[in-house]
């Protein structure tokens, strides 16, 4: 009862030191920094007034991300609470904004319902079969010394994979959660159909599918690497990729498997981006070298990540580094060896072509926002700010 007590004390610990993280610098941004000096999406998510005790309350303890999150920013969260973010805008034909006032408001319960779904199909597989695949197996003496490679790898693979459902599990709960509530509406797809995604903290398919190690990373805790970029890799100065992998690692706990976990990432996200960028281009056409390039890549990914956070599992020195030991360090190795062999090239972070499209939207929201005194841009704005962050982290974070 103690381990579960505390455990139930840790996220929302987790989540409240990304919230109070984030509103600080976006208040930092909003009113001590020139717009000059900000990225695109930190101009779109910078408060420009000092929110109220309610209001700085009511974001950090609402009650529905207070234990399981998802993080999500202070001016969609107001906007929400100001019921303004079914006030939708999007660009039409000429490039110009048009409001769409005139639609009714959406109805979030077919996506509250299809994730409720999902949520109980990741319990189902959770309890039935995570269970009979523990991770621990992986360094059981007996199954070590009989096992041979391809079982190794085969189970190593598949024990990792039962061990997601309940991430899934918690993940789209808290998404559900928001959405009955009314939060997470992200405007109309091109069909005119709703979307509840707005704060939706990962993709399952594209985890599964992911054929890089920047694609996994994409789709996995989405929310929480948004936070990371927006707080530690856009501002590092130096090594930003192991200060963002540091700070994750600090901000999951002190056990030493989450440590292991993270600097292992490190070389693996630098190694995988190296690859990437010396070797993806030669297999791009035709279709079937491409779709071969693609089948290979989603082994070797699975592998890497699966072999990346067992001991994020383990939790402890011991087992982790018998686990590594029992695989020779055979990634660690090779993923230094790509470094020291090929040429990596650098990436410019917090840059994109649409800097200049953006600025010039965040401009116009905050002559809006001055002129009704209000302190929060609308929803689609800062659902921009989130796919132009997304497509930054794309390429920041090329393999």
């Amino acid at each position: 009862m103690i381990i579960i007590g505390v455990e139930n004390m840790h996220n929302p610990m987790m989540i409240i030191t990304q919230k109070i993280t984030s509103l600080a610098y976006e208040i930092h941004d909003g009113m001590f920094r020139k717009d000059e000096e900000l990225t695109a999406s930190q101009r779109g998510l910078a408060v420009r007034r000092m929110p109220s005790l309610l209001e700085y309350l009511s974001y950090n303890c609402n009650f529905m991300g207070i234990l399981a999150g998802p993080l999500c920013s202070y001016k969609d969260y107001i906007t929400f609470i100001e019921g303004r973010s079914y006030h939708m805008t999007r660009s039409g034909e000429n490039g110009k904004e048009e409001m769409q006032n005139q639609r009714a408001e959406p109805s979030p319960n077919v996506a509250v319902i299809q994730k409720l779904l999902v949520c109980g199909l990741s319990l189902l597989f959770h309890l039935t079969i995570s269970n009979t695949l523990p991770v621990e197996y992986n360094i059981d003496e007996n199954f070590q010394a009989t096992a041979s490679w391809p079982t190794k790898v085969i189970y190593l693979y598949v024990s990792l994979l039962a061990a997601r459902p309940k991430y899934y599990f918690a993940w789209t709960l808290a998404d559900a959660i928001n959405n009955a509530a009314g939060f997470g509406f992200r405007g109309y797809d091109e069909n005119g159909t709703a979307r509840w995604d707005l704060i939706s903290n990962l993709r399952i398919q594209q985890i599964e599918m992911s054929t890089s190690f920047k694609m996994f990373l994409d789709n996995w805790n989405i929310q929480t690497a948004l936070w990371l970029k927006r707080v530690c890799y856009e501002r590092a100065s130096l090594s930003p990729t192991i200060q963002t992998f540091v700070l994750s690692a600090i901000w999951h706990g002190v056990y030493p498997g989450y440590y292991l976990t993270f600097l292992t990432g490190v070389v693996m996200t630098l190694a995988a981006r190296a690859m990437r960028n010396n070797f993806r281009h030669y297999f791009i056409k035709p279709p079937q070298l491409k779709l071969l390039y693609d089948v290979i890549t989603w082994i070797v990914t699975q592998i890497a990540i699966s072999y990346t956070v067992v001991p994020f599992v383990l939790l402890s020195v011991k087992p982790s580094f018998m686990f590594y030991s029992s695989w020779y360090y055979g990634l660690h190795i090779a993923g230094i060896l790509v470094l020291l062999l090929l040429p990596v090239k650098k990436t410019q972070r917090g840059k994109n072509t649409q800097e200049n499209v953006q600025l010039a939207r965040s401009k116009k929201f905050d002559e809006r926002e001055n002129s009704l005194g209000q302190n929060s841009f609308s929803t689609t704005n800062n659902v921009c700010n989130q796919n132009q962050e997304i497509a930054s982290r794309h390429s920041s974070l090329k393999q």
